[in-house]
């Protein structure tokens, strides 16, 4: 004879099965299952909004939900990455941004959020160059006359970035400690200024983005001397790299990565991974690519994180070895 307390847990069973249908397993399955929130953090209108556009694009398509680029700028990155960071980690907010990624935690040491332990990696994009540009008229001619000048000369020569910290900062100050040379850092507010002091004469040499500086090699009224990447950009095929000009160990790459919450299922983010990779093969996304000098690699989640364990080691070390600070 059944008693009472064996029926209630009868009906306690019962109404438990349907949360047991609300596994993970039940809801990967499902996703998405709205839209998908793709921060970004920085201004509208950079390169890495040019990146994002197009492949938002594509793998809404993939995914059968849209995707909305989220712009959330600000304390050199910290403000879009926090934000992800403490999403809900079911895949649908997601953070592609670039190096800055890796070298942020070097130069502040207390985050709102736990590093890169706080993100899934999803994928990693692809590669870019930072390139050293002089003006047309300039002395310098290639990346060996620069490392020549400078250590003939230590201090004498400028140089200028898109400000403390950014990747262009910090390849120009890996080339200085790989080279040993000594070149004197002027800051700037983004690569606009940078462009105009170098070709107005008031700095001797820039470090910039390529996508940023372009359609000014192209004019002829900028030279590039060098270039960070470790091989040559497709872009820039006669443009050494520093690496080959006598500074060994010295490159480095922009790179464009694409990030989920710490906790966001395997599947899910395998299953982002593979809609990525599809959304990066269309012929519009890839052209963009292309114009921006970007390397596509694609690399797996795994990867991705051996990668950035990597990075965020090797520019903290700059960091602390050519003591950057963000002021």
């Amino acid at each position: 004879m059944n008693s009472p307390r064996s029926g209630l847990r009868r009906r306690t069973c019962a109404l438990s099965l349907p949360l047991l249908a609300l596994t993970p397993q039940a809801w990967v399955q499902a996703f998405p299952t709205k839209a998908i929130r793709l921060v970004l953090p920085f201004a509208p209108g950079g390169s890495t909004d040019v990146i994002a556009r197009p492949l938002a694009d594509s793998l809404a398509r993939e995914l059968g939900q849209p995707v909305i680029i989220d712009n959330r700028p600000g304390a050199g990155s910290v403000i879009g990455n926090d934000a992800v960071a403490k999403s809900l980690p079911d895949g649908h907010t997601l953070l592609l941004t670039t190096s800055s990624f890796a070298i942020v935690p070097g130069l502040q040491p207390k985050l709102p959020y736990a590093g890169a332990s706080a993100f899934a990696p999803v994928v990693l994009l692809g590669r870019a160059p930072n390139v050293a540009i002089v003006r047309a008229g300039s002395p310098l001619k290639s990346a060996a006359d620069l490392l020549a000048q400078a250590r003939a000369h230590p201090g004498k020569l400028s140089y200028g970035s898109s400000g403390n910290g950014t990747s262009t900062h910090l390849a120009a100050e890996l080339l200085k400690s790989t080279a040993k040379v000594f070149v004197t850092h002027i800051p700037y507010r983004g690569a606009g200024p940078v462009v105009t002091d170098v070709l107005g004469g008031q700095v001797d040499v820039g470090f910039a983005t390529l996508p940023s500086i372009a359609p000014l090699l192209a004019t002829g009224k900028l030279r590039a001397l060098g270039v960070t990447s470790g091989t040559r950009s497709p872009l820039l095929p006669d443009v050494p790299t520093f690496a080959e000009s006598g500074a060994p160990g010295s490159q480095s790459d922009n790179w464009y990565g694409v990030f989920a919450p710490a906790g966001t299922p395997a599947a899910v983010v395998f299953q982002l991974h593979s809609a990525f990779k599809r959304a990066s093969q269309t012929a519009e996304f890839q052209q963009r690519a292309r114009n921006e000098g970007l390397v596509l690699t694609l690399d797996s989640p795994q990867e991705t994180a051996r990668f950035v364990r990597a990075e965020e080691a090797r520019w903290r070390k700059v960091i602390k070895d050519q003591s950057i600070t963000m002021q």
